[in-house]
């Protein structure tokens, strides 16, 4: 964290030039003066803490990174980071769960800003069941031995690429999606899932997605021996959180893509329920 005279400064910048947009347009959108932003951006002026909330929010900064831009200016943090098994987060996990289990029998779960699964429902382990009992055991991350992880799950080597019919247009924008989270995220842990698979890659295929602007929404094409597989999905997120951990959620349901899926999952037997984390 840089703790310099000009590190909150040097954070504002960055961030604004992320956003791609001019002084003006911050000034506009915060409702404060070019002028003071100038100032801001160049150490002249020192921020308030209302400052740094007000400007954090035009920004639509993370949370994370607003407590950071409040330790660089010599502020205290101001958002909590609960643990999910956290008390105050009981409302939050339970309208989760809600989700999850309305969704059935479509597989959908909850990730956290690195797209690992915190919780998820039964069709959703019945379809892991379908690509392999020891698949999250062959992309596992180096510490994490079976941590589950949707970036390691497509694009580790020993991940479900190969099963992937539609990999040239899923592919790119899947990785695309990921890089562009981390970066208007300022995702440092994504930033990490990103440099430990790119090696892996292959430019050609990750820069260039096949027909995707022809279709609404493309979804992933599966072949699992016999069976043929096609889901898009939909995230949804926290519009007014003001926790770190609940800011970083992202709810990912899926659904069929045609008439074959859909008759599958209907039909699909579903596994006990999973231990959850955090337990009920």
């Amino acid at each position: 964290m840089d703790m310099s005279p000009d590190g909150f400064a040097r954070l504002l910048r960055e961030w604004r030039q992320k956003r791609r947009w001019s002084q003006l347009d911050l000034a506009l959108t915060a409702g404060v003066s070019q002028r003071h932003i100038s100032f801001l951006e160049s150490a002249r002026a020192n921020p308030s803490r209302a400052m740094i909330l007000q400007l954090g929010e035009a920004l639509e900064v993370p949370l994370r990174t607003r407590n950071l831009w409040l330790t660089a200016a010599g502020f205290a943090p101001l958002y909590a980071a609960r643990a999910l098994d956290d008390p105050q987060m009981a409302q939050v996990m339970g309208a989760v769960r809600m989700m999850l289990g309305a969704h059935e029998p479509y597989p959908a779960l909850a990730l956290d800003r690195a797209w690992n699964v915190l919780i998820a429902n039964r069709p959703f382990e019945a379809l892991s069941a379908l690509l392999g009992a020891d698949i999250w055991e062959r992309v596992g991350g180096p510490e994490s031995g079976i941590e589950r992880n949707l970036m390691r799950l497509f694009f580790h080597p020993q991940g479900i690429r190969s099963l992937v019919t539609n990999w040239a247009a899923v592919g790119p924008l899947l990785w695309q999606r990921a890089t562009r989270e981390a970066h208007e995220l300022g995702g440092a842990d994504m930033q990490a899932v990103l440099g430990e698979l790119a090696p892996f890659q292959e430019p050609d295929v990750l820069w260039s997605a096949m027909d995707s602007a022809l279709l609404p929404v493309v979804p992933f094409k599966l072949a699992v021996g016999e069976q043929r597989i096609a889901l898009f999905a939909v995230i949804a997120t926290f519009g007014t959180a003001q926790d770190v951990t609940t800011d970083e959620l992202r709810i990912e349901t899926l659904f069929p893509a045609d008439a074959e899926t859909e008759a599958l999952f209907r039909q699909l037997p579903l596994p006990p329920v999973r231990p959850e984390y955090p337990p009920q």
